[in-house]
């Protein structure tokens, strides 16, 4: 397992796991989730996954961030980078330049190259719901054939975590700032009169 960067705020992955989900090609699953209240928002850092041994022969895992649009993914936010998930275990994908607003409901996306028939990928899930976190939780998941069409589901939360950094709030910069240059004027005063 890699080392995450962040703080992380969510996590379902200490949940007893109760099954798994198929992923390919012909099988691509939504977890929701939902950010917390930092004003700022957030960096997302990385997402780990509790996946089970892949099936079959399968290539091309994926896993994007989407924002939500009633109950279905609407826009891809950014793709995430890490290895092939063959074994069980905890993987970790690292993002680059994704923003999270605060309060906000979003999509973990995964899919691959190839249709189940030939081989599939599989996401540990559990029965329970994992408890909020700073107003971080995780949410229900949509299923889709082909990634166009999505239905809703309430059966099972796939397990996840989530790495992010808050971003500061503006007036907490603009105060930083003010600072630095008081720090810097005074510093610049002492030395003329030494």
């Amino acid at each position: 397992m890699a080392q995450a960067q962040g703080t992380l705020y969510f996590s379902s992955l200490g949940q007893t796991p109760t099954g798994s989900a198929a992923i390919g090609s012909d099988s691509w699953i939504a977890q929701g989730f939902g950010t917390g209240t930092n004003t700022g928002g957030y960096i997302l850092n990385s997402v780990q996954l509790l996946m089970d041994g892949a099936s079959g022969g399968p290539n091309g895992f994926a896993i994007s961030i989407y924002t939500k649009s009633g109950n279905s993914p609407q826009n891809n936010l950014g793709n995430l980078v890490g290895s092939d998930p063959l074994t069980g275990g905890v993987y970790s994908y690292t993002a680059s330049g994704i923003t999270l607003s605060p309060s906000t409901a979003y999509y973990i996306l995964v899919t691959s190259a190839t249709p189940v028939a030939q081989g599939s990928y599989n996401w540990s899930s559990a029965n329970v719901l994992a408890p909020l976190n700073n107003g971080w939780a995780g949410g229900l998941y949509d299923y889709s054939t082909d990634g166009a069409t999505w239905n809703y589901f309430r059966d099972q939360f796939f397990q996840f975590a989530i790495y992010a950094t808050p971003i500061p709030e503006p007036a907490t910069c603009a105060l930083f700032g003010l600072g630095s240059l008081a720090f810097l004027w005074h510093r610049r005063k002492s030395k003329a009169v030494g």
